[in-house]
């Protein structure tokens, strides 16, 4: 299974047209090219990949992607657990074989 930063780098990478390699726990923002928009950019294909919700209140303290690894990390233990029963099939079956 992946980590956070691996799936994140996956994102930055693809999203910057950015060799993989560049992409390390340590590079700030700046240096990748994100500014601004492409930090809400970024948050929104975090939501994306993550299955998370973004808060609406700006987020400044995004300086490396390290920083923003620990964001998604707490939005994710912040998630309610998805209850196996929760999960159904379109026409309301179990979605395991019986």
């Amino acid at each position: 299974m992946k980590t956070s930063f691996q799936r994140l780098q996956a994102i930055v990478a693809r999203d910057y047209k950015l060799a993989i390699d560049q992409v390390t726990p340590e590079s700030t923002l700046e240096s990748l090219g994100i500014d601004s928009l492409g930090v809400a950019e970024m948050l929104f294909n975090i939501e994306d990949e993550f299955h998370v919700n973004v808060p609406a209140e700006p987020v400044y303290d995004l300086v490396t992607l390290n920083d923003v690894v620990r964001f998604i990390d707490t939005l994710m233990a912040a998630q309610p657990a998805a209850s196996p029963d929760a999960v159904s099939s379109p026409q309301g079956e179990s979605p395991l074989p019986t």
